[in-house]
C-alpha cells in the first residue's frame, strides 16, 4: 500500500486524518554476517520493500496499533503497563520502540498507528527492523525529539534485544535508518561510523537477485542466541573485548590458543574471516571492480555453512545451482536457518539463473522460491 492508501485506512480506523505517513525499508546484507554483535564490519543496502506507517499523537498514555498485514482489530496498550518480554505478538515491535524511547527519557504520551509492509517476514530481510525504524522516525518527528538516525537505530536495537527478547546486532536497524539510494552502507558496528559505497549494478550490466527460500526463521529462537554466546565465549577465552579485535593475520595463532574448543574455533574463524571479506569487498567496489566481489560472496556462504553452521538445504541448493548456471557469486544472507540467498549475476543471465533455481527446487520437492531483484534504495523517510 502507498502513502495515500495507508493514510485513508488510518482515517477509516481512527476517525481522523493522520499527522503524517512515514516509511522504512527492509535490507539485504551484501557481506558481513554475524559480525555486527562482534563489533565488526557489515555492508547492507536498503530494499525498495518497506514498512509504511500512518501516525498521530495521543496525550492520554494510550498506544493503539493496527496492521494491514495481520488479522485482527486495533490493539490498545497502556504505556505505563509496557514491560519487556510480556508481548508475544507482532505488537511487541512497535510497542518496544515506544518503551525504549520512554526508558531513554523521551516524553512520548501515546499514539495511534496504522501499518502496512511489503517486506517479506521471516525471509532474512529485516522486516522487524523496518517496523521498528518507521515507528521510531515517526515519533521522533511528531514529538520533536531531535534524535539522529544512528541514535534511533540504537533505540530500536534496544527494543528488539530487551523488549522483544531477540539478541540481534545493530546492523538491521542502522541499514533501515541510514542507507542511501544507489549505495551500500559500510558500517563499523563498534563506533557506528558509516561510509556510503556506490553500488550501481544496473550501470555495470549486473543484477543482484534475492531468492527467498520460503523457509521461515525467527531471531528470537535459541540457535541464534547460541551462536552469539559462543562468540562471546571465544572473545573471553582470547582475552579481547570482541572478536573484532582478533586480526586476520593473527587468526591461526588465536585458534591454536583455543585448544579443543571445536565449536568456538569454528565461530571465531567465521567472524574473523568475514570481517576481512567485508574489507575486501569494500576495496573492490571502490576500485570499480564489482564483478570481483562474486567469489567473496561465495566464500562467505561456505564459511556460514561449514563454520557457523546456519545454512539449510534450500539455501545451499540456491547457491550451488546458481553457481553451476553461471552466477558470479552467491551466498545466504541474514541470520540463517532459512530465509534468503543472494545471487550476483550478469543482467543477461537473470532469466536462465531464475529458471535453474526454480527447477532445482521443484526437483527437490521444496516449496517454490520467491525470486526478485534487489535494488539499492533509500533509507527511512517521511512520505506525507
Amino acid at each position: 500500500m502507498g502513502a495515500e492508501q495507508v493514510a485513508e485506512r488510518f482515517a477509516e480506523l481512527y476517525g481522523a486524518e493522520p499527522e503524517g505517513v512515514w516509511a522504512a525499508p527492509g535490507r539485504v546484507n551484501l557481506i558481513g554476517e554475524h559480525t555486527d554483535y562482534n563489533d565488526g564490519f557489515v555492508m547492507p543496502f536498503a530494499l525498495p520493500h518497506q514498512a509504511v506507517a500512518a501516525v498521530s499523537r495521543r496525550d492520554d498514555g494510550v498506544l493503539r496499533l493496527h496492521s494491514e498485514d495481520v488479522e485482527g482489530g486495533i490493539a490498545e496498550l497502556r504505556l505505563d503497563a509496557l514491560a519487556p518480554q510480556t508481548d508475544q505478538e507482532w505488537t511487541a515491535y512497535p510497542a518496544g520502540v515506544v518503551w525504549a524511547l520512554r526508558e531513554a527519557g523521551h516524553e512520548v504520551t501515546g499514539a495511534d498507528i496504522h501499518l502496512s509492509s511489503t517486506v517479506p517476514t521471516g525471509a532474512g530481510l529485516s522486516s522487524s527492523a523496518a517496523l521498528e525504524v518507521v515507528i521510531a522516525l515517526a515519533l521522533n518527528d511528531l514529538y520533536d525529539l531531535g534524535l539522529q538516525r544512528w541514535r534511533l537505530a540504537r533505540l530500536c536495537q534496544r527494543a528488539e534485544n530487551v523488549y522483544v527478547g531477540a539478541p540481534t546486532g545493530i546492523m538491521d536497524q542502522t541499514a533501515s535508518a541510514c542507507c542511501e539510494q544507489g549505495h551500500a552502507l559500510f558500517l563499523d558496528t563498534r563506533d557506528l561510523s558509516q561510509q556510503q559505497i556506490p553500488f550501481d549494478l544496473v550501470a555495470e550490466g549486473l543484477r543482484l537477485l534475492v531468492v527467498d527460500t520460503q523457509v521461515k526463521h525467527a531471531h528470537s529462537g535459541g540457535e541464534y542466541g547460541k551462536r552469539r554466546a559462543g562468540c562471546e565465549k571465544g572473545a573471553a577465552l582470547l582475552g579481547v573485548d570482541a572478536l573484532r579485535d582478533i586480526p586476520y593475520e593473527g587468526l591461526d595463532a588465536a585458534l591454536a590458543r583455543l585448544g579443543d574448543e571445536e565449536e568456538v574455533i569454528r565461530l571465531v574463524r567465521h567472524v574473523v574471516t568475514e570481517d576481512q571479506r567485508v574489507e575486501r569487498a569494500v576495496a573492490l567496489l571502490r576500485a570499480g571492480d564489482t564483478r570481483a566481489i562474486g567469489p567473496v560472496l561465495t566464500e562467505g556462504h561456505a564459511s556460514l555453512r561449514d563454520d557457523f553452521r546456519i545454512s539449510c538445504p534450500e539455501l545451499d541448493l540456491v547457491v550451488d545451482t546458481a553457481l553451476a548456471a553461471g552466477a558470479l557469486g552467491a551466498r545466504m544472507t541474514g541470520g540463517g536457518f532459512g530465509g534468503s540467498a543472494i545471487v550476483l549475476a550478469e543482467a543477461t543471465d537473470v532469466d536462465t539463473l531464475t529458471k535453474a533455481v526454480e527447477e532445482a527446487f521443484a526437483a527437490a520437492d521444496f516449496k517454490a522460491p520467491r525470486v526478485f531483484e534487489a535494488v539499492p534504495s533509500a533509507g527511512a523517510r517521511r512520505l506525507v
